[in-house]
């Protein structure tokens, strides 16, 4: 289905029409292949992708630029294209503290975009990163056209409050070194890559990030980290850390794991 561009239908009188954001063919082409990735949007056939396809633009952001701010009116909903993205929340204590890392095909800030309120936190490049967005207004549009993104859309979001419901009761129950190692084995699954015996989580990831994550201090992070070396569990080459995913599960299999002093 192609949606209409000469005289408006009735749904079109009710929320108007947007002009479509110029984008050269091949930038088309990759706006695409990144819908195809999404959850929200792989439903669609490859003629209705390059209808909806239309409505979206590419920005590119900097290292560490921040796409949106918590507070900023959600008037984009946006798709990550390349790179890794960080949804952060501002404590009152000035402290930054990392929600999730989204990664290419994932989406972000939706909620806020249908409920129309403010983004509820930031959203900050990690490298050199793409985004694709589509405004609010045409976002509607199009659910109306295609009412399958509804119903894809709700999954997503039974999805994301099952993985908030999961990272809530590791921190209220689990040890600091099991947090760890369930965050590092999420990452390898998301965007890890092959790499002699090991998995590569395929973006920079420091240790404070890692720490702000499961809900610890640095000092004891680094701590974990180091023995987790000493055991051979993970490593670090080039900045980004490799794991050794079939030890780390066996790792999470014991009951008690060993105390490490002064983890909180």
């Amino acid at each position: 289905m192609v949606l209409p561009r000469g005289q408006a239908s009735e749904y079109d009188k009710k929320i108007p029409y947007i002009r479509f954001p110029v984008v050269l063919p091949q930038g088309r082409s990759m706006i695409i292949e990144i819908l195809k990735k999404s959850q929200t949007f792989s439903r669609l056939k490859h003629a209705e992708l390059e209808s909806v396809g239309r409505f979206f633009e590419k920005l590119n952001f900097k290292n560490n630029a921040h796409i949106f701010m918590e507070g900023d009116p959600s008037d984009w909903f946006y798709i990550v294209a390349k790179g890794e993205v960080k949804i952060l929340k501002h404590t009152l204590m000035g402290k930054d503290i990392i929600l999730e890392i989204m990664s290419p095909g994932d989406i972000f800030g939706s909620i806020a975009v249908l409920d129309k309120n403010p983004f509820p936190a930031s959203a900050q490049a990690m490298e050199q990163t793409a985004v694709i967005r589509i405004s609010r207004q045409n976002l509607l549009r199009i659910m109306e056209e295609y009412p399958i993104l509804k119903l894809e859309t709700i999954k997503y979001f039974s999805d994301r409050l099952r993985d908030a419901h999961e990272m809530l009761k590791n921190i209220a129950t689990e040890r600091t070194e099991r947090r760890i190692a369930s965050l590092l084995l999420k990452l390898s699954e998301k965007v890890g890559v092959e790499d002699t015996g090991y998995k590569k989580i395929n973006f920079p990831l420091t240790r404070q990030e890692i720490s702000e994550m499961v809900g610890t201090t640095v000092e004891t992070c680094i701590r974990i980290m180091s023995k987790f070396q000493r055991q051979c569990l993970v490593k670090s080459s080039e900045g980004k850390i490799l794991i050794k995913d079939d030890s780390l599960r066996k790792f999470l299999e014991v009951e008690i794991p060993i105390t490490i002093r002064g983890q909180q």
